[in-house]
């Protein structure tokens, strides 16, 4: 069976930190940063503004509507999961789903392995289906090198698995100790193409981390992250993956279809907080270091795959407006 995957603060960081130049932080993000990093403890916090008046005060320019050309939608009978595609780090696997849907390949097909805390991974477990437009296998796309025209937000704290970590596109992302090479992290949701041993051998089935599992980063190719309907995923049956059509080929996919070909009365309308902008920078502090007054010690730390993105509704016409 082939594809099964796997064995078993508006900052600014560029290509420039690959001459070990430092990221350039913006003055709010910065100012909030230097506040706290001494003993976030001993800082009063009784004038700093929750994460829930930060998106409350936000200004429209803080969010960016999500492009429905680059937005995938998985249809359930539990509900719809929304897909927000990279076309910046990924973008050969992005056309690859895009393909792929049009084309209604994973219609009527299932996740047929679902791992709890681990992955739900689905497609054609039995390698029924023909590939019509597609391509049959993929070059990675493990990770891609950090250019000037690669938006790369950075954040301050340590990370395990990579030297620096931060967003692109709002997505969360790493970089190498060399600032040449940017990947997409397995934190929750991510959307990624399962392969054999052979690096460059995925093709159709795809798989989302219900858990982080970062050590399979830049092992394969995560191209999105999952922005609504988590709660459905982590609600599939727990399957093994089929031998023949008499097993449990676990949950259907109805289907699978990028936005941008729906009608607009059809369409999930959302947008997202921006990563570039001061309102994600002073969000990300507030959860960094909670202000509120149930908190009465501050960890002056963020593991960046539990720092959730916020994503809001927005009316179908607004979002085409802008």
């Amino acid at each position: 069976m082939k594809k099964i995957a796997i064995v078993a603060t508006a900052f600014l960081f560029t290509a420039a930190c690959a001459e070990g130049e430092a990221p350039v932080k913006s003055v709010a993000a910065a100012n909030a940063i230097e506040e706290a990093v001494q003993d976030p403890n001993a800082v009063s916090y009784d004038d700093k503004p929750s994460p829930a008046e930060i998106l409350e005060n936000s200004a429209p320019s803080d969010w960016r509507s999500l492009d429905p050309e680059n937005l995938l939608y998985i249809d359930l009978e539990r509900g719809r999961v929304v897909v927000a595609l990279s076309t910046q780090l990924a973008p050969a696997h992005v056309a690859q789903i895009t393909a792929l849907a049009r084309e209604e390949f994973y219609d009527g097909l299932s996740f047929y392995r679902v791992i709890d805390g681990f992955v739900a991974q689905g497609g054609d477990a039995l390698e029924t289906r023909e590939i019509k437009t597609a391509a049959k296998t993929m070059m990675a796309e493990f990770d891609r090198p950090l250019t000037a025209d690669i938006g790369f937000d950075a954040i301050d704290d340590a990370d395990g698995y990579a030297a620096r970590v931060g967003f692109v596109d709002s997505l969360p992302a790493g970089v190498d100790a060399a600032g040449k090479m940017i990947w997409h992290l397995h934190c929750t949701g991510a959307f990624a193409f399962g392969r054999n041993n052979e690096r460059d051998s995925a093709s159709t089935e795809f798989y989302i981390t219900l858990q982080p599992q970062r050590y399979l980063d830049r092992n394969l190719s995560v191209f999105g992250r999952v922005v609504e309907g988590m709660e459905h995923l982590q609600a599939l049956r727990r399957v093994a993956p089929p031998q023949s059509a008499d097993d449990d080929m676990g949950e259907t996919v109805l289907s699978m279809r990028i936005a941008a070909d729906l009608p607009e009365a059809e369409r999930t309308a959302l947008e997202i907080l921006d990563s570039s902008s001061e309102a994600f920078a002073a969000y990300y502090e507030s959860r960094r270091n909670r202000p509120e007054a149930f908190f009465h010690f501050r960890h002056d730390y963020m593991d960046v795959c539990q720092f959730g993105v916020p994503v809001r509704p927005v009316s179908p016409s607004a979002a085409a407006e802008e």
